[in-house]
């Protein structure tokens, strides 16, 4: 049984060591479910459809998700309206109603309640610092207004529109953490994961890691390589990380997004419940203490990280009264093949087939090479038009023919 102690904010759990588990992919689990368009990926399901977040919000839980992280993935008003993108509702709309959602669910456990900001459009069409940071202010001023426990900063791929986020954050007066889309290789100016990590910590963020973008291992490496450098810069900070849930050894800087796969045929990378077994304890032993998942995370994927990580935090989330550890329920199978199969080392030895005897095992991303400051990366209000798209058909077959 979990003995609660009421009041514990993240950075008392994290302070005393404490394994905080996350939440997984509202994005893209939504998507699935009906109630997100890929592509705009705005999360008015807040608003127009509250039963479905609400009701994925209560599965993380029962999972053993400690953190209810608000469903406020690009709902800052440039975003809501980027691209022929017409709502017909407000940021705050949107903002207030997830902050409301989370509450509701993370009271009926042990949970916290964290309110999140990512990435601009506005950074990526190269505006102004302060016309940035009153995207971010405007979301947080929501977050603060609903009092949420903390704030999460995160799938951000410039180092720099994460410190301007961070130094919004932090005047809220509530524990900020912060998380980049990056690998081994850095932000996509270069920037070094430990030199990442030490600016964000310098700018006020108290716990760093990343998020998306790459797989679980992928990313404990990251974070790894973070931790080095802010020890080596003798800073301390308390470390997350939250990846796909997919495989992606074949991925470059950019992340999983030039996969030709992304983003309507990735299943076949989907990672099994036994590869987040050894996720979490990679993660634990690295020193990570904020453990959750991002894009293709299930609530099932969240469970395999309570459930390896049970010794350490002393019980079970309620969702594994349906799962015996490492396919002990399947002794109850009426097929004695199957009933072989329900032991640990079956499981922990497997290699996956995929079923798909004419697919290659990788692919070669795209790898266009643009970031901030290209002008196919200026965003606006008006739909894409007929002659962007021709353009952009035309640097897609040349980035191919590169591959």
């Amino acid at each position: 049984m979990q003995w609660v102690w009421p009041g514990r904010g993240i950075l008392e759990r994290l302070n005393t060591g404490e394994v905080v588990i996350g939440d997984g992919g509202f994005v893209f689990a939504l998507e699935k479910r009906g109630y997100v368009k890929a592509g705009p990926w705005t999360p008015e399901a807040s608003v127009t459809h509250p039963e479905a977040v609400r009701q994925l919000h209560r599965e993380f839980l029962r999972a053993g998700s400690n953190v209810m992280q608000t469903f406020t993935f690009y709902a800052s008003d440039d975003k809501l309206e980027n691209r022929g993108n017409d709502l017909r509702l407000t940021g705050q709309q949107i903002n207030e109603a997830a902050c409301d959602l989370a509450r509701e669910v993370a009271s009926e456990g042990d949970a916290l309640v964290a309110g999140g900001v990512s990435q601009t459009p506005s950074y990526l069409s190269c505006k102004s610092e302060d016309e940035v940071k009153a995207v971010f202010k405007k979301q947080m001023d929501v977050f603060v207004k609903k009092n949420v426990d903390f704030l999460i900063a995160e799938y951000f791929e410039h180092v720099e529109e994460a410190e301007w986020a961070v130094h919004v954050l932090k005047m809220s007066g509530k524990p900020v953490a912060t998380s980049l889309c990056i690998g081994p290789d850095g932000d996509l100016n270069g920037v070094s994961p430990g030199d990442c990590a030490v600016r964000l910590v310098k700018a006020g963020a108290r716990i760093v890691g990343v998020n998306c973008h790459f797989d679980p291992m992928t990313c404990v490496k990251t974070v790894k390589l973070m931790k080095e450098g802010v020890e080596r810069a003798g800073l301390k900070a308390h470390y997350m990380v939250q990846p796909l849930a997919y495989h992606t050894p074949d991925c470059n800087r950019q992340g999983f997004i030039d996969l030709p796969e992304f983003p309507f045929a990735l299943e076949p990378r989907v990672v099994t419940r036994w590869d987040v077994h050894k996720y979490a304890r990679e993660a634990y032993d690295a020193g990570i203490r904020y453990i959750g998942g991002c894009c293709g995370f299930e609530p099932y994927h969240i469970r395999a990280v309570a459930e390896e990580l049970a010794p350490e935090r002393g019980f079970l989330p309620a969702a594994s009264e349906k799962h015996g550890m490492w396919g002990s329920g399947l002794d109850m199978h009426t097929k004695p093949w199957v009933r072989a199969r329900s032991r640990r080392e079956y499981w922990e030895q497997l290699q996956p087939a995929s079923g798909r005897p004419t697919c290659p095992s990788m692919s070669k991303p795209e790898g266009w090479g643009v970031t901030k400051g290209h002008a196919d990366l200026i965003q606006h209000k008006e739909a894409t038009s007929k002659q962007e798209m021709q353009h952009l058909l035309e640097m897609q077959k040349k980035a191919k023919a590169n591959a």
